[in-house]
């Protein structure tokens, strides 16, 4: 059983109710927006799917577009991919994401009767569905123990200094030792809002910054 660091998971304790109070009525990134809305367990996969490399707001509205032509497994396996192309356009990649949609589609109707799976090795199978995906779906569509680890959470952790890791992946396992599973859904809605408004990649807000004074700016060159 892996141990986890208290001195270090305590540091959560402090910036997350911080930024939960300060980022407060922000628009939410596109899959708990859509979340909220009360879309299913699929929609809100095949979200996730279409989210990779895109934009928020690109991602939402291509995900409403298609939603309102096909919103069951079923529905999706009807149509063609171009039609799908041009339902989704102009996320990025999305010839790719067309042809995964409608492969994903096949495999949840014939193989999980219409449901999708909650458990991360099985939704790992489907086509288009990495480990942030996978993560995101269990945390946000089933309310389960799933850390989604994006180039946002990746960066501020880094920046703040609590992990050293080298790309998302080694992230999400170093903070499967040390962030207690209760901030694990929240962690990742509060820090794409945070990296998309305030810690920017390039000169982020420190001015200001409501954790700025707990954060070591880790590879900060330059900042407002």
């Amino acid at each position: 059983m892996v141990q986890r660091d208290d001195s270090k998971s305590l540091i959560f304790d402090t910036i997350i109710p911080i930024l939960e109070k300060y980022l407060k009525g922000t628009t939410l990134p596109a899959i708990s927006l859509l979340d909220t809305e009360g879309f299913s367990e699929f929609e809100l996969l095949i979200s996730t799917i279409l989210s990779a490399r895109t934009k928020d707001d690109v991602t939402y509205k291509a995900s409403k577009r298609l939603f309102e032509k096909a919103n069951t497994p079923v529905k999706i396996m009807r149509l063609s991919e171009q039609q799908i192309i041009e339902l989704i356009y102009p996320v990025g990649f999305y010839k790719t994401k067309a042809k995964n949609i409608k492969k994903t589609s096949a495999i949840i109707h014939e193989k999980y009767n219409d449901r999708v799976p909650d458990e991360l090795e099985e939704l790992l199978k489907l086509p288009g569905v990495g480990r942030k995906t996978a993560n995101l779906v269990i945390a946000v569509a089933f309310k389960k123990n799933g850390l989604c680890v994006d180039t946002h959470v990746h960066r501020i952790s880094n920046r703040l200094g609590i992990i050293k890791t080298r790309n998302p992946e080694e992230t999400e396992m170093k903070l499967r030792e040390i962030l207690p599973k209760k901030y694990w859904e929240i962690y990742n809605r509060l820090l794409v809002s945070f990296g998309q408004n305030i810690c920017k990649p390039i000169s982020p807000f420190c001015n200001i910054c409501p954790i700025s004074s707990y954060c070591k700016k880790i590879g900060v060159r330059s900042s407002r």
